[in-house]
Order: C-alpha cells, then sequence, then structure tokens
C-alpha cells in the first residue's frame, strides 16, 4: 500500500515539473522563467489598458495588522469592543488582518505626527474622507476595494475610478506647478523603459492613506510605478514623501489585477447622495433624528 502512494506522489511530481517546463516556467532551483513582455501600443510603449484592482486590505490599514472588532473602539472588560456607533454592524463592520503593503518597516513618522496619526484613528468615524464621500488621493485611490480603469494611447493617458467618479488626466508635458492645491493632485507622466512613472504633487492636506489615521500634509509628493509583469497584472509601487510628516521617504507595493469579467467596466458609484442625510439631515425643515 505505501509503496503504491509513494509511487502516486513521484507520478504527480513528475507531471507537475513536466508542465512548468512546458509552460516555459522552471522549479526553484531551475533556471529562472523569461522577463514578461506586455503588449505594445503603435508607439512602442508597453498596453496599460484595461480595469484593474488591487485585491487586499490595505483600505483598512497600509500597515500589517491583525483582526480588530471595528474600526471605531472602545474599552471592554476583556479588550477592545466596538464603539456604540458601529455595534449594530457586527461582524460586517469588523477589520480583517492584513500583511500590509508598507516595505521596510512602519512607518517612519516624525514624533507629532504620529500622535496625530493616533488621534485620528481614536477619531475614524468623524475623520476619515472616505466616510463623507470625499475624493480619495494618492495612492489611496489605487487600492480601494473598487475597480478603476486606465485609459492609454499614443498621445493620452487617463485614470478613472469608480469610487466618487475619481478621475486623473496624466500630463505627458511637464506643464509647471500645479495652479492650486487638490485631493488628487497633479499627474505627470513618463516612461522609464517599460514603467510607467507618475510624479504627483499639488495635494491638498485633507485626504487619508487608509481607514487607520494615516495621513499627509500639503507637501505630500508621490511618484508611482506601473509595470506590467503578466498578461493580466501589473507591479504597482509608490514611494511618498513628506517632509512635515515624515523622517524619509517611504514605498508601498502590491499587484492589480485586470477584471476579467466579460463585460467587465466601471459601474456608476458617485457616493456624495449616499451621505446627503449624513452631512445636511440636521438642517431639514423636520429633521428624521439620528
Amino acid at each position: 500500500m505505501q509503496s503504491a502512494v509513494r509511487n502516486v506522489i513521484l507520478a504527480t511530481a513528475a507531471a507537475t515539473v513536466g508542465a512548468l517546463l512546458a509552460t516555459g516556467l522552471r522549479p526553484v532551483g531551475g533556471q529562472a522563467p523569461a522577463a514578461y513582455r506586455a503588449p505594445r501600443l503603435a508607439d512602442g510603449k508597453p498596453d496599460l489598458n484595461g480595469i484593474w484592482q488591487a485585491i487586499g486590505e490595505a483600505n483598512y490599514d497600509i500597515e500589517a495588522h491583525v483582526a480588530r472588532p471595528a474600526m471605531a473602539v472602545r474599552a471592554g472588560p476583556y479588550g477592545p469592543v466596538p464603539a456604540s456607533p458601529v455595534l449594530a454592524l457586527g461582524a460586517v463592520g469588523a477589520v480583517p488582518p492584513g500583511l500590509g503593503v508598507v516595505e521596510e518597516g512602519p512607518i517612519p513618522y516624525l514624533p507629532a505626527a504620529l500622535k496625530q496619526k493616533q488621534d485620528n484613528q481614536t477619531h475614524w468615524l468623524e475623520r476619515d474622507p472616505e466616510i463623507k464621500c470625499y475624493l480619495p488621493g494618492v495612492p489611496r485611490a489605487t487600492y480601494m476595494p473598487y475597480p478603476f480603469q486606465i485609459l492609454q494611447s499614443t498621445n493620452a493617458l487617463f485614470l478613472a475610478y469608480e469610487y466618487a467618479g475619481a478621475t486623473r488626466n496624466i500630463y505627458l508635458k511637464d506643464p509647471g506647478p500645479a495652479p492650486v492645491d487638490s485631493w488628487m493632485g497633479q499627474s505627470v507622466g513618463h516612461w522609464d523603459g517599460d514603467t510607467l512613472v507618475l510624479d504627483v504633487g499639488g495635494f491638498n492636506d485633507q485626504s487619508w492613506f487608509d481607514r487607520s489615521g494615516n495621513f499627509h500634509s500639503d507637501v505630500l509628493h508621490v511618484v508611482e510605478r506601473y509595470t506590467r509583469t503578466a498578461a493580466d497584472v501589473i507591479s504597482y509601487e509608490a514611494t511618498i514623501d513628506d517632509r512635515k510628516v515624515f523622517t524619509r521617504p517611504w514605498k508601498i507595493s502590491m499587484p492589480l489585477h485586470r477584471r476579467l469579467e466579460t463585460n467587465a467596466q466601471l459601474m456608476d458609484f458617485k457616493c456624495v447622495e449616499f451621505v446627503e442625510e449624513l452631512l445636511y439631515g440636521q438642517w431639514r425643515k423636520r429633521p428624521l433624528g439620528r
């Protein structure tokens, strides 16, 4: 019996190695597969067109974190419990664990900025701009739990996001400093080999990086890198620099996956109308109450 089982295992292993070799891949210790070469547009640049989405828990907290009972918590007899305003959400309001997307350890906050981050987290329900459907900023727009679309031609580049109808028109020639600070900033693009690089500045100080209170100032500077590493995968990196908040630049990275549904498209999620009662309901002639 043991001999028969062993033969089955060996046959399975041999078939697996054969399949890897047939597809051009190599097992550990063998020759590395050739680098992926993306399809090209007429100008020879990699084609990034498509609908893409990050998979993960970064929108909850870009740093590594364990599961939590809620985003807003209070002290309980044996540990934190959900705060009263979110108690009825139960498991739906819980925070799933995440490995994090920040490279090389914790975010390097200045001491005063770290205290601000912790205070933001304590007051998440009142302060997170996502709750009020404000624009997400960069890089948060990339890893919110909604798809976004890259529209690329030989002379134009545009990013459209499902969340809040956010958009970014990418300048391919630097127009100079942004005329006004904004939620999504001003993006200037260029190619570094097969990698699209977006240099983003001109932000206001209102957006967050996630639901955990990680924040920035109005001197935020983000450099994003988009590289197609497989037919349906883009490797995404963002280097974040803000001298008012952090001791040094730091980086996040994650894969972006193509939405492969036959009818994949951005749906309409302009959430402003969904928060009108939250923001303005108290000024109704006859308020509905909380």
